[in-house]
């Protein structure tokens, strides 16, 4: 068996030595038989001190706190016997010189015709993510001070604090949403990468503009990356720009997104949706900050802050393989998780304030409030769409409106059926109201005096909501504007 697993490593040497995690394979006896240069180079102990032996009393026989760690509760021995992969964190490895440092580490079985033949784990150190967080923790706490401080001396300026996060789409007293709010302003203080994770709707996007408005980097662009929206054969040139000549098409030579977010912040949406093939080539520019643009040769260093977002679980995608382990680490320096709008119900009546403020304005109405029966209609319902299906009701509610006090009157719960009457009626509303808004735009969608600034959605966003509703400009006003060279 012991050969076996030999050959089976022996394989993959090339890949399993250029990797940036440690590697250690091991037969099905539990000792030795591969260790690759990463792993040496973190514990100090070389290839030639481990092999053929159980490694376990060498650099994992005892917890942090010098207790000792029996191999028989060791996970990574504990796959070799029953065939279960773990994901472990929150234990050390001990070095030669005998230190030890965190790690975290995934613990895999080999097997052959049905049987355990060896297992492979592999590590990586987190002592700077945990020292990051161990700083977080200090600045939390002395965070909660001052807030205390602050309290006491003067609840206006808490007041004033809430305005600002009002003023900048973010509202909410939920402790899940606040706690958030406060790791968001003490990470944009620095440069560190921010991997945002939150469903769809819950306002991804916003968090990452106030992590840029509130960073030293403010004064610079904030360019963001739909990484769903590029196929592959596009988005290297996208995201690295290309010369004149470099593929059919080029006629000139272009920047791409990382050129142009130098020294300022590039934001990867929907992170999750890169290929493998994107992964890898993200992945070296993330590492270097540097790249080439396609058909070129010439090396462009950039200094940017990077800020992705997903609503997909990272986690899983690496188990199944389908997102690569050393990005995702590259990426979840410092994860913030936005909740769904159904676990912060509390907040839906400050919410709801703040979207028909934005209404008023957006539709001239003069809403003043919205009634207790339809807030309490509000609270019951589980939003699936989160904030973004709230604005949505909130709007077709405030379009039908003749009163300054806003109700809900169409049923909640059946506004996702094809069949229903009230679904047609927001659509058809939704509809009448994005062409009114075209027209007056001359049908530009994108720019400062385009359609999608003028009803406050990304420019994406319109596009899809216009393919959804079947929304075309009419023949006869192209014909017309054509003649007028607009």
């Amino acid at each position: 068996m012991t050969d076996n697993i030999k050959k089976f490593l022996a394989d993959s040497d090339l890949l399993l030595n250029a990797v940036g995690e440690g590697i250690y394979g091991f037969d099905q006896t539990g000792d030795a038989v591969f260790i690759n240069p990463a792993a040496e180079k973190m514990t100090g102990w070389q290839s030639s001190e481990l092999l053929g032996k159980n490694i376990h009393q060498y650099h994992h026989h005892s917890h942090e706190d010098g207790s000792c760690y029996p191999v028989e509760e060791c996970k990574i021995y504990g796959t070799l016997h029953d065939g279960i992969s773990r994901r472990v964190s929150g234990e050390v490895f001990w070095r030669k010189d005998g230190s030890s440092f965190p790690v975290e580490y995934t613990t895999t079985a080999v097997t052959k015709n049905g049987e355990i033949i060896g297992a492979v784990a592999i590590f990586r150190d987190v002592s700077e993510q945990h020292a990051a967080n161990k700083a977080l923790r200090q600045a939390l706490i002395e965070v909660q001070r001052l807030t205390q401080q602050l309290q006491t001396e003067n609840t206006y300026l808490i007041g004033e604090l809430d305005q600002q996060w009002s003023s900048a789409g973010l509202v909410g007293h939920n402790r899940q949403f606040s706690q958030m709010l406060q790791q968001l302003e003490l990470v944009a203080q620095t440069q560190s990468t921010v991997l945002i994770f939150g469903e769809n709707g819950t306002g991804k996007e916003l968090v990452a503009h106030n992590i840029h408005r509130l960073s030293a980097r403010r004064q610079r662009p904030l360019v963001k990356v739909n990484c769903a929206a590029f196929a592959d054969n596009l988005l290297e040139s996208e995201l690295f720009g290309h010369t004149k000549g470099a593929f059919t098409g080029a006629i000139n030579d272009r920047k791409g997104r990382f050129e142009i977010a130098d020294n300022g912040t590039l934001f990867l949406d929907e992170i999750g949706e890169l290929s493998l093939s994107a992964q890898s080539k993200l992945l070296r520019v993330l590492q270097e900050q540097e790249f080439e643009r396609v058909g070129s040769n010439k090396t462009i260093k950039v200094d940017i802050r990077i800020i992705a977002a997903t609503n997909r679980d990272l986690h899983k995608m690496v188990s199944d393989g389908t997102f690569r382990m050393d990005l995702f680490y590259r990426l979840n320096v410092f994860p913030l998780h936005i909740p769904p709008l159904r676990e912060r119900l509390e907040d839906m009546a400050n919410l709801c304030q703040v979207i028909i403020e934005k209404l008023n304005n957006k539709l001239g109405k003069n809403i003043t409030a919205i009634s207790n029966k339809s807030l309490l209609k509000l609270q019951q319902y589980h939003w699936p769409g989160n904030i973004r299906e709230l604005q949505n009701v909130l709007e077709h509610e405030a379009i039908l409106s003749a009163s300054d006090i806003l109700e809900i009157k169409h049923n909640l719960l059946q506004q996702h059926s094809i069949k229903s009457p009230i679904n047609d009626s927001l659509a058809s509303a939704e509809k009448k109201h994005i062409i009114n808004v075209l027209t007056q735009c001359h049908w530009r969608i994108g720019g400062i005096h385009g359609a999608a600034s003028a009803l406050d959605l990304p420019e994406s966003t319109l596009r899809s909501k216009m393919k959804k509703l079947a929304i075309e400009r009419p023949k006869s006003e192209i014909n017309m504007f054509k003649k007028s060279g607009i």
